[in-house]
């Protein structure tokens, strides 16, 4: 960043691959009350570099339910989809070095390799293709970032909202990738680049993403980047404790802007966040001022339009 005059900058950067859901405004809302009581800038960012699921349509609805929830942003909207040549130059600096190569393994071929206490769904890359001598395979690959050797790869930092935080980027995440199969660009890079090409200072986000953050301070690091402050914040479930998602239709924009007013919303995520006392109807330049990452629990939170 230029800038003469640091000023902290914050960010929000939806996929557009259906309609935001109540869990998405709340990501949103957090993000945006905590740059503004900061005094900084909240920056818009579109990641619609999944082809396959994108659409541009997605993208101009989540811009108009912000501008109806009165979170308007500072700077964007940018769009990861026009951003290609940027992510290549960034990964030929890595290739160069020798920190990437590519891996043809299927899904399938990983998960055969799985040690039974990986059971909760992670998936760790065990390293099959990172020694494959050139030519020995063809056809599509993923091209996967190198993590350090067992013991080497520990990744710690404070989570804003969740403290202190250990990672064995080996044993916990394995070799990532960085560029699919089918040539899209990977999440974990386009973020890390994204992020500090546009300065920005704090990410907030769900703490479903809590294990990206050492893989993407890693990133940056290699990178030659400084990466942003990363705050998590508890996730909004339904009563069987399942995360709330694109599934839930019921929860999403197009529904709940049919039953309520936008200062409804507003008011009731405030109240379930702890940054109000009752669901009262505000707006969210009204909870500003007041704004506290410590009156927000560390526990999922419950979310039922029925309460």
């Amino acid at each position: 960043m230029n800038n003469k005059e640091y000023i902290e900058r914050g960010r929000f950067a939806p996929s557009p691959t259906g309609r935001m859901h109540l869990g998405n405004v709340f990501s949103a809302l957090l993000s945006w009350l905590s740059i503004k009581a900061q005094g900084g800038k909240w920056v818009l960012r579109i990641e619609d570099i999944d082809p396959q699921r994108s659409r541009m349509e997605y993208a101009d609805l989540i811009m108009g339910d912000l501008e109806w929830l009165g979170l308007t942003w500072d700077e964007g909207p940018f769009y990861q989809s026009e951003r290609g040549e940027i992510y290549e130059a960034e990964l030929q600096k890595l290739a160069d070095r020798g920190m990437t190569y590519p891996c043809y393994c299927t899904r399938a071929d990983i998960l055969a390799t799985q040690a039974p206490h990986e059971s909760d769904g992670r998936v760790v890359y065990k390293g099959t293709c990172r020694n494959l001598k050139p030519g020995t395979h063809s056809g599509p690959a993923a091209i996967r970032m190198r993590v350090p050797e067992e013991g080497e790869g520990i990744v710690s930092f404070v989570d804003g909202h969740y403290g202190e935080q250990t990672v064995d980027l080996t044993t916990q995440c394995g070799d990532f990738i960085v560029r699919r199969k089918d040539g899209a660009w990977a999440y974990q890079l386009a973020v890390v680049v994204d992020d500090a090409l546009m300065g920005i200072t704090e990410v907030v986000r769900g703490r479903d993403l809590l294990l990206s953050s050492p893989q993407q301070i890693y990133l940056a690091k290699e990178l030659g980047f400084a990466p942003p402050r990363f705050t998590h914040l508890p996730l909004l479930c339904n009563t069987e404790g399942q995360r709330l998602s694109k599934r839930d239709r019921s929860l999403d924009m197009e529904a709940l802007r049919s039953r309520f007013e936008a200062e409804d919303i507003i008011g009731l995520l405030a109240y379930k966040a702890g940054l109000q006392e009752s669901p009262e109807r505000v707006t969210a330049e009204e909870l500003v001022a007041g704004f506290d990452w410590s009156n927000i629990g560390l526990a999922d939170i419950e979310f039922n339009l029925n309460d």
